[in-house]
Parts: structure tokens; sequence; C-alpha cells
């Protein structure tokens, strides 16, 4: 099933188009990771799906509308974006930071209710983020503030989260808990989650679909079994990789690779 997708976009800033007439079905309640080089569209594919920027020309239908019609706080209870750098949370707490998840629920004064409470307590509870509820959020390690930036998107109860590159600047234990708690929140929840990785042998893990973007246009899109492959990593990262088993999952992983010199 498909609710969502792209027809014939194309992005840009001015004049510079960074994406080019790009058509892109996302699966349902799976977990579809976007790979490919620096600078090739990545964030900014993330950035025009959830109108964080606008685009040229084509369209995002969103359950059969063109999500230009719907208003902020109406695309805000559907999509829920995380993106590579969270604006800054200095001075709030955990519980105040998540409770902007609600803004698309409030009216008039903005005041919280007692469903709004009842859901954040939900979010905080979920991502394993209830304890800090009172501490400062400048003073979490950076794996507990991802977990609550998390939280934030899941309290907007939406049921579909983008997050762009959720693992960066994390070591490895933490990228691993974050993948994790996204891919239980899949599994549990039915969530359509979408992110930006830079890490093959993650996306091969947690992915059900993954697209594989280069200079603004997808060289492949499929299950991890057809992208990770060594044609296809050739033509888009312009490695010559070796491609092995991840003897825990059986999917396939990059062993090795080195950069394929200019014939």
């Amino acid at each position: 099933m498909v609710r969502l997708y792209t027809d014939n976009l194309n992005i840009g800033y001015d004049e510079r188009l960074i994406v080019k007439n790009l058509s892109v079905k996302i699966p349902d309640k799976k977990i579809t990771v976007i790979i490919g080089p620096n600078g090739c569209g990545k964030s900014t594919l993330l950035k025009a799906i959830t109108r964080i920027i606008p685009f040229h020309s084509g369209s995002v239908i969103l359950d059969g509308e063109n999500i230009k019609k719907d208003s902020t706080k109406k695309l805000a209870q559907k999509l829920a974006i995380l993106p590579q750098t969270p604006e800054s949370a200095s001075g709030l707490t955990v519980g105040e930071l998540v409770s902007y998840g609600r803004f698309p629920y409030q009216k008039g004064f903005g005041r919280l209710t007692k469903k709004d409470y009842e859901v954040i307590d939900w979010a905080l509870e979920v991502t394993g983020t209830q304890e800090f509820k009172f501490r400062s959020v400048d003073a979490l390690s950076g794996g507990q503030r991802q977990r609550v930036w998390i939280a934030m998107a899941l309290a907007q109860e939406t049921e579909m989260i983008f997050l762009d590159e959720p693992t960066t600047y994390l070591d490895m234990a933490h990228q691993l808990e974050v993948l994790e708690l996204l891919q239980k929140l899949n599994q549990e929840q039915e969530r359509t989650i979408v992110m930006v990785l830079h890490d093959l042998n993650q996306a091969a893990r947690f992915a059900d679909y993954i697209i594989a973007l280069k200079d603004g246009e997808i060289i492949k899109a499929g299950d991890c079994e057809e992208v990770i492959d060594k044609d296809v990593l050739k033509k888009v990262f312009n490695i010559d990789a070796e491609i092995g088993r991840d003897p825990r999952t059986n999917k396939p992983m990059c062993l090795t690779y080195h950069l394929v010199k200019d014939e």
C-alpha cells in the first residue's frame, strides 16, 4: 500500500536544481532509508516532502491529495520530521520540549489539555525518557537527547515520521539504540519511518526499502538485496565494494571497498 508518493518532483535553490523529475513511492508502514553521496539531494527531498522547503514543480501526494492544499497544522498531524540539526532546546526541560509536539492540536491560547499530557507521558515512556522529564535537555547525553527529539515527534501522533541522519554525532552504541527504537516503533505501532542514513550496513540491516540517489536522481530503489549490490554501489558512490552477508541477519553488507579510479 502507498499513501505517499512524489510525481516528477523538481527541487532546487534559486535556479539550480538539486532533485530532478523525481517520482518515488514510499511504502506504508515500512522503514524506508535514503542513501547517496553528499550533496545528492537526500535532505532536500526530505524537506520538500514534508513542506519545509518549496519545490519548483511536480507534486507530493498524500492520501490522494496534494500536500500544498493542507494547512500547516493539518499536515503536522500527518507528518513529523526530525531535521539533521534540530533547533536549540537550550533552557527547556525534556517535558517542555516534548510538549511542543502537541502544537498541531492546540487551539485558542494553546493550553495543554489532559489528552495532551497523556500523549506526552506516553511518548516519554515509549522512548525510555520518562525519567528525564524534569531534567534540562542540555544536561543529557547525545543519545538521550536524540531519543527526546524522537519523543517530541511521537507526541505529534503522526503515522509517518521523517528523520534526517538521526545517528549523526552519536557513538556506535547510541546509533544502535536510536535505530532499534525506530524499528520497534515501526513493528509495534506500524509507524511509517523514512530516514536518511550514511552507513550502508545500517541501511541494509534496518530498512525494508532503500532509495539510492545520485545527482538528484534515483539510481535504484528496492529492498536491501537489490540496492546493497556491487554494481549499484559503484554507480552511486564510485566505489568497488565487496558484498558479504551479515552473520546475524543474513542481509547483505559491505565488507570493504576502494575508490574506482577514473578510466
